[in-house]
């Protein structure tokens, strides 16, 4: 299986060797699943995005299995379908890689690439997978608002662009002007878990991209105060 990153040169090798955990989890579902992807998942979407989503990491059954972000498991179908309703993506969304679905003004990015156990990385974990993350950020020039998709997301963006994560707190729903220029906006992420119990509604889901679109129209310099909701 090849797959090729709409970011190239800032991805982790595919046998990558930094988190111990990972790379073991990795090796057990190679050899369970041999036709899967287990390996790093790469960025999807439009290298020219005004918008970057912040992602957590691959599920099992979902990334880690297909190599496409969010592509397979539950919540990609939510998140796929609210791109398309705001016009971000092009094609349909059949949650295999080979359905022809482009992002267009949108990229999707992990701030870890592979998969965790229990899709709980470490913190040393995360820190581990940062230099990837941030090279992916410092890419894409032009993603002037980025939407973190729950609070592991909304605190390694902040640590990529050097901001202080007690100044910025997680937030459904928050926009907080970040000092490089960006906005960073808030969302709950969009699992299973959290839309079955309601804490996440497909309602308050489009509300977020709602607020994303309006912030697309905003100007705003580094280091401005401005911290519109």
């Amino acid at each position: 299986m090849e797959i090729d990153s709409p970011l190239p040169g800032t991805e982790p090798p595919r046998d990558c060797p930094r988190c111990p955990r990972l790379v073991a989890l990795r090796r057990e579902c190679q050899a369970e699943y041999p036709d899967w992807w287990n390996a790093p998942v790469y960025a999807f979407g439009d290298p020219d995005a005004w918008l970057a989503f912040a992602g957590l990491a691959p599920g099992k059954h979902g990334a880690n299995r297909t190599g496409r972000p969010f592509t397979g498991d539950y919540a990609g179908d939510l998140l796929f379908a609210t791109l398309a309703e705001f016009g971000l993506s092009k094609g349909c969304y059949d949650a295999r890689i080979d359905d022809g679905l482009m992002l267009d003004g949108a990229i999707i990015v992990n701030s870890v690439k592979c998969l965790p156990p229990q899709n709980k990385p470490t913190p040393a974990e995360i820190a581990s997978c940062r230099p990837f993350f941030e090279t992916q950020l410092a890419a894409l020039p032009k993603a002037r608002v980025i939407i973190a998709l729950g609070r592991i997301a909304h605190d390694a963006t902040l640590r990529a662009v050097g901001a202080r994560l007690s100044a910025f707190p997680f937030d459904h729903g928050a926009v907080h002007a970040l000092p490089d220029g960006r906005y960073l906006v808030d969302s709950y992420h969009c699992s299973r878990y959290n839309t079955n119990t309601g804490r996440l509604t497909p309602e308050m889901f489009s509300d977020v991209f709602r607020t994303a679109l309006f912030l697309k129209g905003q100007t705003r310099g580094p280091n401005s105060s401005t911290s519109p909701r």
